[in-house]
């Protein structure tokens, strides 16, 4: 019976989530993550903290050596914001995808606008439980937000299953601090934000990874007024064979 309301409960928040982000949170959330000047000095410091994560992941990326080998998979790609900027690193195949058939249009209008090479770039509308396929680096930024603790780690295990060789994800950590924030209506500011926003803890995030034979190379934590989010990478342990 409980197991049973937390599914219904589970279907309820996705649609929930999915209707904001094709509707009025797209809007807002496209304006954030763009050079429009038409936001207020909230969405912008989210705009420099979320920035600050991107540009850490393609820093990390680029170390890869030649990205023209590695197939990537951006889980919750939003309008592009890490999708685009990775693409002209010059990877060779990239899938991104987006529970908002809204952002993934907007993605894909972005990357036209662009001039990438649109033959190595996969678009596609699904939540994250429904993403299937290998790729050798799956990246899921400031999705986790929308989960809450033990669904975020089922969501871990899920994407580690996707992954041959390195996972990236970020993060809005606990902290006491940022549970009164959020308590009190300042961590996540805005009358028409309608969805849930979860603080995730992080010894839990790295316990769901290492189940799946991952263990943590690198974190950091990238903050702005607004803007809390812990990015850590994770590499599949290599087997040693006799």
């Amino acid at each position: 019976m409980v197991k049973d309301q937390l599914q219904e409960q589970k279907k309820a928040e996705k649609v929930e989530v999915a209707s904001y982000f094709n509707g009025m949170g797209f809007d807002r959330w496209n304006r954030i993550y763009s050079e429009s000047d038409d936001v207020n000095q909230v969405q912008k410091n989210i705009r420099i903290g979320h920035q600050k994560t991107v540009d850490d992941v393609l820093n990390w990326i680029s170390e890869s050596g030649d990205l023209n080998k590695l197939s990537f998979c951006d889980a919750g790609c939003g309008v592009g914001s890490l999708t685009l900027p990775l693409a002209e690193l010059g990877v060779n195949s990239l899938f991104a995808s987006d529970i908002s058939e809204a952002m993934v249009n907007e993605t894909r209008t972005r990357a036209q606008n662009a001039s990438l090479d649109l033959s190595k770039l996969s678009f596609n509308v699904s939540d994250l439980e429904s993403l299937r396929g290998s790729f050798h680096t799956v990246v899921c930024l400031d999705v986790f937000i929308h989960y809450p603790q033990e669904a975020a780690e089922e969501m871990v295990k899920h994407l580690c299953s996707l992954t041959e060789e390195r996972l990236i994800v970020s993060f809005a950590p606990y902290t006491p601090f940022l549970a009164l924030l959020k308590r009190i209506g300042q961590f996540f500011p805005g009358p028409s934000k309608t969805t849930r926003a979860y603080t995730l803890r992080e010894k839990g995030i790295m316990s769901a990874a290492r189940e799946c034979g991952f263990e943590i190379v690198r974190s950091k934590l990238n903050q702005a007024p607004f803007y809390f989010s812990k990015l850590i990478e994770f590499r599949k342990v290599k087997q040693v064979t006799n």
